[in-house]
């Protein structure tokens, strides 16, 4: 029983210092992700369970040796490390506050109609946190598997709205992630859509064909397929067609920044060239926005992996054959003065998208968009955070709601006028 207190004891201290201090871009970094990630964003359910083991060990007998001693103190410092994940993923509201009001300014709430900002509940909702897998909300309703275009199961939305069924509301439009191989509209982005919803928004979570089968741009086109589709059947769920944000992580982060910096493009819209496929903000989490590699944001064997991924499973050439193509599918160069806002949201701590993507693309937004632009960084925030509810997420929920209702009320206000543009960065 010793040695079995002990194996637990290292593998329970080597996941939190990882989720603390994870693996940088190596071929390790997946394995990193998803400890550092589970530990990060489940850290109350490890205190607990690391609570159970520092006690239930012992009266079997697992304290016999030095086994048990160095075990009981291995126990000890992941407990501590655990208390550690907690405190910083509470900071995650602080900075998203501090990154909302340097980009819209300090006075950016008393500018959110009333009736938007009187529903706010700043508590954190333990019970779901608790019972983080079960996401669904009483009071939202689910349409599944609705047909958008001609190619089955990937050319389908789901939609969630509230049972009391409110009409010309805001419209959400999430756009999943998953390497852009992987992924589905039921696996991402559930908390916020089940929040909004229960807020009276109507979200759209759409899929699209993924690679290697469809090479890029065969994901932007559907998307905009499925936002021009959302534009002229919104009134029929409740929606306002003409005030729709954008949303997505990973990949979805990737193709939401195209989706806002390509409006009404026709290159991307073949067939249905006159259709509106604008929006109104974005809100991109953990994206990646570059495809050149340019920056050399995961060093020169990950960046050259990067490459190797993008060839062979969504690029239709070789970045040395077609170096304009692939600017081209890159948001960092389809950046315009004419864009929407964004809220650019990353994980300082993130193993597979390194903040370094976020950082160039929020500089480059800076210095060319004229609309207000607010970037978080957050401190020890993982790749995927946002997946299920977690203390992180409950904050960045509530931070982006406040965000799109300022961008609500400016559109109810007719106008596109906002403050001067700004960013914090938190490390």
């Amino acid at each position: 029983m010793e040695w079995a207190f002990f194996a637990v004891a290292v593998a329970s201290f080597v996941t939190t210092v990882n989720a603390i201090r994870p693996v940088p871009w190596t071929v390790l970094s997946i394995g990193s992700f998803f400890g550092g990630w589970l530990a990060t964003e489940l850290a109350i359910h490890r205190l607990l369970l690391q609570v159970a083991i520092l006690v239930l060990f012992p009266l079997f007998g697992g304290l016999h040796g030095w086994q048990g001693t160095v075990a009981v103190a291995l126990v000890g410092a992941s407990m501590i490390g655990t208390v550690y994940l907690i405190a910083i993923a509470r900071e995650a509201g602080e900075v998203a506050e501090a990154a909302l009001e340097k980009g819209l300014g300090d006075d950016y709430m008393q500018r959110i109609d009333p009736d938007l900002s009187a529903r706010y509940d700043p508590s954190i909702p333990w019970p779901r946190l608790l019972l983080p897998f079960r996401m669904g909300l009483p009071e939202v309703e689910r349409i599944k598997n609705v047909s958008y275009g001609p190619h089955g199961w990937r050319n389908k939305l789901d939609i969630y709205r509230h049972t009391d069924h409110p009409t010309n509301a805001p419209i959400l439009f999430q756009i999943h992630g998953g390497g852009w191989v992987l992924g589905s509209k039921d696996e991402q982005g559930i908390p916020l859509m089940q929040h909004l919803a229960s807020r009276g928004w109507v979200c759209f979570a759409a899929n699209y064909r993924l690679g290697p089968r469809s090479r890029f741009p065969t994901m932007l086109v559907d998307l905009k397929t499925a936002l021009a589709w959302v534009k002229e059947h919104a009134a029929e769920y409740g929606g306002d067609p003409n005030f729709v944000v954008v949303t997505g992580g990973s990949a979805g982060g990737h193709l939401t920044a195209l989706v806002a910096l390509t409006q009404n493009d026709p290159e991307y819209q073949p067939g249905f060239e006159s259709a509106d496929t604008s929006v109104y903000a974005a809100v991109p989490y953990y994206g990646v926005y570059d495809f050149t590699g340019r920056n050399n944001v995961r060093g020169r064997q990950g960046e050259r992996g990067m490459r190797m991924f993008l060839e062979r499973a969504v690029m239709p050439t070789k970045l040395a054959d077609d170096p304009d193509g692939w600017a081209k599918a890159s948001p960092l160069d389809r950046i315009t003065a004419d864009d929407p806002p964004m809220f650019v949201i990353h994980g300082h701590n993130d193993t597979l998208v390194p903040v370094g993507e976020a950082r160039y693309f929020v500089e480059k937004l800076q210095a060319t968009v004229r609309e207000p632009l607010v970037y978080a960084e957050l401190p020890g925030a993982q790749h995927a955070f946002d997946i299920f509810p977690s203390i992180r997420t409950a904050h960045i929920i509530r931070a982006i709601e406040r965000y799109v209702d300022f961008m609500y009320t400016r559109y109810r206000a007719g106008s596109r006028r906002g403050s001067e543009r700004g960013e914090v960065v938190a490390s």
